[in-house]
């Protein structure tokens, strides 16, 4: 089986799996898609899903059924990878600062985070914000932030309202003496695909971001989900 039931429904892959022969170039605009009984042979579907598959594709415009010729292709979908991870935190800060994303803040708590013994020592107390943000209307992360009460206090205000990396790097009193990222490929559950709009399992990017103050004391934890479509990753390869 080249589909998995168990998790998505089936359309939903299929849909998925056209979508990225359009994105590919393997179906080019103009083109005609192969029959209906070939693409059930190939996945192995029923005729149903494979319809369902294409009405999903024909409402985003991607491609256009025919009476008596066919299914064309009739379009790509746009690319939306304007988000760059970035691997220095002044890049990282000037990205944040130069997308001015809306912030909707969807809880603050006081809460501890779940630190690596490689991470570093702990403040004695955290604060919490869960917010998404959005660039042109459309969210594209999901993030939980752990910040050092002790910092937070010097601006309580700003910090809900604004974007708090590049707020944490402008302050003179903070002293990052690390920082650090890792990335990950995963899937959205239901309650990321609710927020950013969608699908469960679609791909997302998780990464987690680690800054350090004096004596190895974590100042900040960033918990991120980004969506996937809309990230790009690029890194110059050392020889």
């Amino acid at each position: 089986m080249i589909l998995d039931n168990a998790t998505v429904p089936l359309n939903v892959q299929l849909a998925e799996l056209f979508r990225q022969r359009i994105v590919k170039g393997v179906w080019k605009e103009g083109e005609k898609l192969p029959s209906l009984d070939k693409l059930v042979e190939e996945f192995e579907v029923a005729r149903v899903t494979v319809r369902q598959a294409v009405d999903r594709l024909a409402r985003d415009g991607l491609v256009s059924p025919e009476r008596g010729r066919g299914t064309f292709v009739t379009g790509a979908p746009s690319s939306d990878r304007w988000l760059r991870v970035e691997t220095s935190l002044r890049n990282l800060a000037d990205v944040y600062r130069d997308t001015h994303p809306t912030i909707l803040n969807i809880d603050e708590s006081a809460r501890s985070p779940r630190l690596l013994e490689s991470d570093g020592v702990a403040a004695s107390q955290y604060v919490y914000m869960r917010r998404v943000h959005a660039h042109e209307g459309r969210p594209y992360c999901v993030i939980d932030i752990y910040l050092d009460a002790e910092i937070f206090a010097r601006h309580p205000v700003r910090f809900r309202r604004e974007t708090v990396i590049p707020l944490l790097t402008a302050m003179p009193s903070v002293k990052i003496r690390t920082a650090r990222q890792v990335l990950t490929i995963s899937t959205a559950d239901l309650e990321v695909a609710h927020h950013l709009g969608i699908s469960v399992n679609a791909p997302v990017a998780e990464v987690r971001r680690v800054f350090t103050g004096p004596k190895r004391r974590v100042i900040y934890l960033g918990e991120v989900t980004y969506r996937g479509d809309f990230v790009h990753v690029e890194f110059d390869l050392k020889a």
